[in-house]
């Protein structure tokens, strides 16, 4: 079986099932790839659509490429109006695999992890993301340890003589948000051990935070994002600023929340870890990096995955680029507000080596994706890996506990389903595919994904380089998890360890 999208060279087509068409006599397609869109392209005809044989980029085996999206033309002689990089007609030549597993050592076939890498490979293709890697983790195995594009030097402001730099599943790259899944980890953690308690106020902790009707915070309402206090002041919407932790602790503990704490939920993008991360330096003596090397990276052997790099290491971090159409008026508002900044100032930022060296826990952790898949991979075991105990299994439950579902977030502007601090799958509307109800992780700025599946075994990181809020092919993005959830058998219940 062989799935082809419709942005393809002129010899690969595809064709679209017409509305109510039963695809099942094309094989063991799954009900959710059917319902997005899928088609076999096959020498079989669907209801009188006939339909041609075709080899996917991916090999014979076949791949499960996203669906059918319009990719739009380059126009000659102008700037590219959707921001795109220059995507190399050869994708072999800039695709780097690290060590991989038989995929049947992970209860999984090739054809399997063909389609999984495919649907990687369309997501690089829409030419939104210099750089992409993709690591997954099946019962402990990587399967899929692999990244295309450049690190450096093809960004679609990039001059044409500018020196690249390819992307290899050694590249660590910066993953925004999804270092607040890692926050809240380190905090269930301390909990557990006896440091606090998250229903805890947070002034009892910080007395300061308590100003202008803050006193009755819990620090589960900052993990569950219903603190009051989601977006940055303007005295802090500058690098230097949000860079010293003490200047940035003192406004926001000035602040005024703008609904009662523990009513409404609206994204904290970045103040809920600064606060979470003095909370951490006063109950323990050391920062929440020291905390993090100390209990985790540094047991289990962690090359990276901490808070800021190395001043050392600042230029092996993958450079990130904004690219995708320019944000017009209502969503560059809504983008600004939730970023306290236009876009593009925030990957002006992120590039300055002051933010990689930061201390920001919700922001600043810089990662592989291989790595950020094996820290998942503690979670998928139920907070023990390689002999090493993180946490009990109790504390990661209760961690999961749901805190708000198909409720409309006042920042992201979307129903999220958040626990104390992770985001949630769910059956339907889930960012990690349909039936994975079971699965949570964070989402990153803005095609980054750190997650596992206990369910079906997976621990799995997805980073990409490039801040695109909104383009044509965006279903591409979701398509990598959603292939990843279809492709994946479950596992029994006695098989799962969590």
């Amino acid at each position: 079986m062989v799935f082809h999208d419709w942005a393809r060279p002129a010899n690969q087509i595809v064709h679209r099932p017409p509305t109510g068409t039963d695809i099942a006599q094309f094989g063991s397609l799954t009900a959710a790839a059917a319902g997005q869109g899928w088609l076999l392209c096959g020498a079989q005809s669907v209801r009188g659509v006939r339909t041609r044989r075709l080899t996917c980029a991916a090999g014979p085996g076949g791949c499960l490429c996203s669906p059918a999206v319009l990719t739009l033309p380059r126009l000659p002689l102008i700037p590219d109006p959707l921001g795109r990089i220059t995507v190399p007609r050869d994708l072999a030549a800039v695709t780097s695999v690290g060590a991989e597993a038989p995929a049947e050592a992970a209860g999984l076939t090739e054809a399997q992890v063909k389609r999984i890498w495919a649907a990687g490979r369309n997501l690089y293709r829409t030419g939104m993301h210099p750089a992409l890697a993709l690591c997954v983790r099946r019962n402990g195995e990587v399967v899929l340890d692999r990244a295309i594009g450049h690190a450096r030097g093809n960004g679609p402001r990039d001059r044409a003589g500018t020196p690249k730099v390819l992307a290899t599943p050694e590249t660590p790259f910066c993953v925004f948000s999804t270092s607040k899944g890692i926050t809240a980890l380190v905090i269930h953690m301390l909990a557990e051990r006896g440091f606090f308690d998250i229903h805890d106020r947070v002034v009892d902790y910080l007395p300061e935070y308590g100003a202008n009707g803050k006193q009755d915070t819990t620090i589960a309402h900052i993990l569950a994002h219903r603190a009051g206090i989601p977006w940055l002041p303007r005295e802090l919407a500058n690098l230097d600023s949000l860079t010293d932790m003490d200047a940035a602790l003192e406004v926001i503990c000035a602040s005024r929340p703008f609904a009662r704490p523990g009513t409404r939920l609206a994204y904290h993008a970045i103040s809920g870890g600064i606060v979470l991360g003095e909370i951490v330096r006063r109950v323990t003596g050391r920062s929440i990096r020291e905390v993090l090397a100390a209990e985790i990276l540094d047991p289990l052997g962690f090359r990276w995955g901490n808070y800021g790099v190395a001043p050392e290491d600042v230029e092996q971090v993958a450079l990130s680029y904004a690219t995708g159409p320019r944000l017009l008026p209502p969503v560059s508002q809504l983008v600004g507000h939730a970023l306290s900044a236009p876009i593009e100032t925030v990957v002006e930022f992120s590039n300055d080596p002051r933010f990689l060296t930061s201390i920001i826990p919700s922001a600043t952790i810089v990662s592989t994706a291989n790595e950020l898949s094996r820290f998942f991979e503690i979670f998928r075991c139920g907070g023990t890996l390689d002999g090493h105990r993180v946490m009990a299994p109790e504390t990661l439950r209760y961690a999961l506990t749901e805190q708000s579902r198909l409720e409309l977030d006042l920042t992201l502007v979307i129903p999220v389903r958040f626990s104390y601090g992770l985001m949630l799958g769910a059956k339907v509307v889930s960012l990690y595919g349909l039936d994975t109800d079971l699965a949570f992780g964070h989402l990153g700025l803005i095609n980054i994904v750190g997650w596992a599946d206990p369910e079906r075994g997976i621990s799995a990181a997805l980073l990409t380089s490039g801040k695109a809020i909104l383009y044509p092919e965006l279903r591409r993005f979701y398509a990598v998890m959603a292939t990843i959830a279809a492709q994946t058998p479950k596992l029994a219940p006695a098989e799962r360890p969590f």
